[in-house]
């Protein structure tokens, strides 16, 4: 007569059972989370390598603007030339200051404007949507479809005519209209995210369009109007084709100003790249300082 030999969980190939009797089951996150230090430092070091790509140009403008005109122009250039500030003592004795007045005065007050006229426009194409919304939506993005320089005969007969060659408020009203499409797509998109019942509290509350706007929609959409008039403000300061044809002595701005210094008789590497930096310390200013207001705007809508 045979034997039976008595089957255990390790003969049988069976989850072992814990202490309450339910088997163990097999965790394979685990086994996934195991890779995923390795993969996270290699994106890390991916994205080191893109940010590096990106400030070198800005640190090589830097370290040429400390050089003098002979040591920046050689070929290839001495990284290990003896410090000066020729370039920037150039750049200051020429008088920049009335050249980045008119920038920053033109910059500022065009993106107030352009605030100011596209936050209504982009709550009537959003939360309160007009008719045939999406048709104003597509003339305003048409606006930009046109190069610049297609308009600027145009734009400067208009001038001629009217008295408003380098003129900044002629400026100032130019940046406006370029930068006012480019505000009501963003505010729109942002504005898309406001609850409506926000707007249905205010309503019962008996506040009125202009306060719904100023005190209900606005606090909430101010990182997405900190993004908007950051990047218009950006592109009011370093546009260079407006100011170069339509303006002179009087009401130059700055990167009209920093052509001056690209002559075709001697050295002038290192003052350009000393007033390049000057110039574009501003910008670095305003984006440094609203950079979370940045950051969370232009990542508002991304994640639902």
């Amino acid at each position: 007569m045979s034997t039976s030999t008595p089957v255990t969980p390790e003969t049988s190939g069976d989850p072992v059972p814990d202490s309450v009797g339910a088997p163990k089951p097999i965790q394979g996150s685990q086994i996934s989370h195991r890779k995923a230090p390795r993969s996270q430092g290699l994106l890390g070091l991916l994205a080191w390598v893109i940010g590096i790509l990106f400030v070198l140009p800005v640190a090589w403008m830097v370290l040429t603007s400390l050089h003098s005109e002979t040591d920046a122009a050689t070929n290839p250039p001495s990284l290990f030339a003896p410090l000066s500030l020729e370039g920037y003592k150039a750049f200051f004795a020429a008088g920049p200051w009335p050249a980045l007045l008119n920038s920053l005065t033109a910059s500022v007050i065009s993106t107030l404007l352009v605030l100011l006229l596209a936050f209504p426009a982009a709550y009537a194409l959003s939360i309160r949507p007009v008719k045939k919304w999406s048709d104003v939506l597509f003339f305003f993005l048409s606006t930009k479809m046109l190069p610049i320089v297609a308009g600027i005969l145009p734009l400067y007969l208009f001038a001629q005519k009217v008295g408003l060659l380098d003129n900044i408020w002629w400026l100032m009203l130019l940046y406006t209209s370029m930068n006012l499409p480019i505000a009501i797509w963003m505010l729109r998109s942002f504005l898309a995210e406001v609850p409506i019942e926000m707007l249905e509290a205010a309503q019962i509350d008996g506040a009125s369009l202009p306060r719904t706007l100023r005190d209900v929609i606005a606090p909430v959409v101010m990182p997405g109007i900190a993004a908007a008039a950051l990047i218009c403000f950006i592109f009011s300061w370093n546009e260079l084709l407006l100011a170069r044809v339509l303006t002179g002595t009087v009401a130059g701005t700055a990167p009209v100003f920093l052509t001056g210094f690209v002559t075709s008789q001697g050295l002038f590497l290192a003052k350009v790249c000393a007033a390049s930096l000057v110039v574009s310390l501003p910008v670095l200013a305003a984006g440094f300082a609203a950079q979370d207001k940045l950051v969370q705007g232009l990542s508002m809508g991304a994640v639902k």
